[in-house]
């Protein structure tokens, strides 16, 4: 049993951070309750040690602290969520206690937040279809499981009502075993939370989720613990209860920000844009906990929701993450200005695992050849619509007038299927080749004459 040793040596408080003085056989990572001279006592985490001193980062915050009167106990353990399988159906705050009106739940383990590394060699490559309802995703830009697949969103866009139909819809196609959401709310406000927590409950789908919520205006700190505990929680339903779990996580540069704050309060050297030098590799930490183990039926699959400071791509959080996870889904502030939704711009987005959940047997025969034809169209539909604006609509041959006409019943049909529509992947190629339908045969050059006169026999 862990040996819990107390302190009253805080020498210093600033932000969410606190230094003792004179700590021994503590550990990074450690526990930390804090006892305020009121009797209040918040938890922490050791975020440093020397020496003489530890830095405790706080995630209540440190308003009310008494330097003088503060009892400190480190605990000899690491921060840890106790685990059920009843928490599916429940809802918690960030540091997973309980914040519905059900019962405490009762603990078949405790377990570290920080997770255990996957070994690269017990990886099992993803490769099975996960379908989310949306035709630009399940078509265009396949989620698959065990993949890491971000959306990158920007203020004021419907992520939101995105992330809420995913979490109502998804399933994984021809499998046996359950199928659970893990949903991570960072930084929302009350109205989002409740939002949420409506949605899923009216739609049934929170009787297979399990939801953490941490609000603006709890303590920004309590955030790089949420996608930790959540995280820990899918592991836990996959990995032991052979469950596929989806872990919907917004907002991620919530998280980001509340890294930068900390690195601030230590005094760090910032990196890009304030944020720490270490940025990549603490979000790495959290997307790499996706995947499947060799001998484990469950799988855990990510769907992180970012939104890019002022639309901006190359900023430092939807940069890095673009290197981490294995694709983006893109938001479209000009398709959602237009009335279409969800606005997903599938030109910029990528699945870059979506050949190997597709196909006969997963999808459809005709699922890789639709997806590359209906891209290509859309693009020459979209350049057509460029040269038009500039040029005029008489210097656009006849074709070119087909690839516009495709372009807008794409984006009209077929993109704009709105939060409350869920296609199967059979509606979707169906409604595919329906689109397709408005260009010559002759145009169709990335599919078989076999698949064209199977799909389209009428075709001349």
């Amino acid at each position: 049993m862990a040996r819990i040793i107390e302190y009253r040596t805080t020498s210093q408080v600033e932000g969410p951070l606190m230094i003792v003085k004179g700590v021994q056989e503590a550990h990074y990572n450690d526990l930390v309750e804090v006892e305020l001279q009121t009797g209040e006592v918040r938890q922490g985490q050791v975020l440093e040690l020397s020496e003489d001193a530890a830095v405790v980062q706080l995630f209540e915050g440190s308003s009310g602290i008494n330097v003088a009167n503060t009892r400190v106990r480190f605990q000899g353990k690491p921060l840890t969520i106790d685990v059920s399988e009843d928490m599916i159906g429940r809802v918690f705050d960030g540091m997973g206690k309980v914040m519905d009106e059900g019962p405490e739940i009762i603990s078949e383990k405790a377990l570290d937040i920080e997770g255990e590394a996957i070994n690269p060699v017990s990886r099992i490559y993803p490769d099975e279809f996960i379908q989310t309802g949306i035709s630009t995703i399940d078509h265009l830009n396949t989620l698959v499981r065990g993949q890491k697949l971000p959306i990158f969103s920007g203020s004021g866009l419907p992520h939101k009502e995105l992330a809420a139909q995913i979490a109502r819809q998804a399933t994984v196609l021809n499998s046996d075993e359950n199928f659970a959401v893990v949903f991570a709310a960072m930084g929302v406000t009350f109205e989002e939370a409740q939002f949420f927590m409506d949605d899923l409950r009216e739609s049934g789908a929170l009787e297979r989720s399990v939801m953490f919520i941490n609000l603006a205006d709890d303590p920004s700190i309590e955030r790089l613990a949420t996608p930790k505990i959540a995280l820990t929680t899918a592991e836990y339903l996959a990995f032991e209860k052979d469950m596929h779990v989806l872990v919907i996580m917004t907002d991620i540069t919530n998280y980001c920000e509340a890294l930068r704050e900390v690195s601030a309060a230590r005094r760090e050297v910032p990196g890009r844009r304030g944020y720490p030098g270490y940025l990549y590799t603490n979000l790495a930490s959290l997307y790499e906990r996706a995947g499947r183990i060799n001998g484990k039926k469950g799988s855990v699959t990510q769907l992180p929701i970012l939104t890019m400071p002022e639309d901006d791509i190359t900023h430092p959080i939807p940069d890095l993450t673009g290197y981490i996870t294995e694709g983006q889904i893109i938001l479209s502030r000009e398709l959602y200005n237009n009335g279409y939704r969800p606005p997903i711009d599938v030109l910029p987005s990528l699945s870059r695992l979506k050949d190997d959940g597709i196909g006969e047997g997963k999808t459809r025969e005709d699922h890789a050849p639709t997806m590359n034809q209906v891209f290509a169209a859309y693009a020459e539909g979209k350049q057509a619509k460029e040269l038009a604006a500039v040029l005029g609509e008489a210097a656009l041959s006849d074709t070119d007038k087909l690839y516009v006409q495709f372009a807008d019943r794409f984006e009209k049909e077929y993109v704009n299927q709105g939060f409350h529509t869920e296609r199967s992947i059979q509606e979707t190629l169906h409604l595919a080749w329906e689109l397709l339908d408005i260009l010559p045969r002759t145009e169709l050059k990335r599919i078989k004459e076999s698949m064209i006169d199977q799909y389209l026999p009428d075709k001349e």
